[in-house]
């Protein structure tokens, strides 16, 4: 499991600098109070993901036992890898949402090497290596893990940010076989349009492709995509090659597996519709016209958003700190990292 996947955990340890010299705040998980942490509350226990320039470890805060995952990026590769914007809009995006659905944020913090974010801990793994596991999910299943999806976009769209990085390996499943949402690097607040050209190519929606600015709607053609994979267990749009990849979404021909249920290729053939302007979700009525689209017929949306309704699936996990639904990485001296001149530092002065 690569870090982007994991993103947004974060975890741990001691730092060459006083902690004292930054502080950001921190939602309590059973309050709304600000908390402030320093790096020396935390003991970090073990690598749960690995990437580019950064980990994400799992630790435990001194003080109250409670876990939680670290994800610790080195400054030097970020500012190398040209990713100072990706990072910064995601700490800010993070700071700002809270939602059942989404990892949250809990504290940021950084020295002269490292950017340190911390989230809650969901130790279920991801909703990836269950598809994988499973072949493909049934129909119940996936209109189960679509109704949370749906309520956390939703609220991202609600708050005008696009996610643009809907995938089954940014969906973590909390012990109780609820769904999270994590990754938000390539999040970004949007009044209008943006151009950038980011996101995992077989989940890119049309306009992305020909570079002719998207919106919020590019998250509704996503969720379209996965509902496909989740029930045929692979993309509907699929190649050895990116551009083989883009070819045949921007051609639009879907084959689709027989045992597809016809009122779920209704809401997919209305998702992936290549006209965003006649894209469900993203009409007059927004999300609305999702939620009242007969695949979800007889849902409770406010059963769903208060976490009621039964999970397909509740992970095996034996303690809150459990790490058996990830991988297994080695473990490396991350505090080598050079420390950055003082410029490059005030690049992360707010973080």
């Amino acid at each position: 499991m690569a870090s982007s996947k994991v993103a947004h955990q974060l975890s741990d340890s001691l730092s060459k600098e006083s902690p004292s010299s930054v502080s950001s705040s921190v939602s309590d998980d059973s309050s709304d109070s600000e908390k402030d942490f320093g790096l020396e509350d935390f003991d970090i226990i073990k690598t749960i993901g690995t990437g580019t320039f950064g980990r994400v470890c799992l630790c435990r805060e001194k003080a109250t036992d409670k876990f939680a995952a670290m994800k610790i990026l080195a400054i030097a590769d970020v500012i190398r890898l040209k990713q100072v914007d990706h990072v910064k809009n995601e700490k800010n995006i993070l700071a700002e949402i809270r939602h059942p659905f989404i990892v949250n944020l809990k504290w940021y913090y950084h020295d002269s090497c490292h950017l340190f974010m911390l989230f809650e801990y969901v130790c279920g793994g991801e909703l990836f290596s269950y598809l994988r596991n499973a072949g493909r999910f049934s129909t119940s299943a996936s209109n189960f893990y679509t109704t949370e999806i749906v309520i956390a976009l939703e609220y991202l769209h609600s708050q005008s940010i696009v996610y643009r990085d809907l995938k089954p390996e940014n969906l973590l499943i909390d012990k109780d076989g609820h769904l999270k949402i994590t990754d938000f690097g390539f999040a970004k607040k949007l009044n209008d349009r943006t151009w950038t050209l980011c996101g995992t190519p077989e989940y890119l929606a049309p306009e992305i492709i020909q570079s002719k600015g998207h919106n919020k709607a590019v998250d509704w053609w996503a969720l379209g995509v996965l509902i496909y994979e989740m029930l045929a267990g692979y993309p509907p749009f699929f190649d050895d090659n990116p551009f083989g990849i883009y070819k045949k979404i921007l051609e639009g021909k879907i084959e689709w597996p027989r045992h597809l249920d016809p009122v779920a290729k209704d809401i997919i053939k209305k998702l992936l519709v290549q006209d965003r302007t006649k894209r469900l979700g993203n009409m007059k009525n927004g999300a609305e016209d999702i939620k009242r689209h007969r695949w979800f017929k007889g849902v409770d949306w406010h059963d769903v958003y208060c976490r009621r309704l039964k999970p397909p699936i509740i992970p095996q996990v034996g303690y809150d700190g459990d790490t058996r639904n990830f991988d297994e990485y080695p473990e490396a001296d991350w505090r080598s990292a050079p420390s950055v001149g003082e410029s490059d530092l005030k690049l992360f002065e707010d973080f």
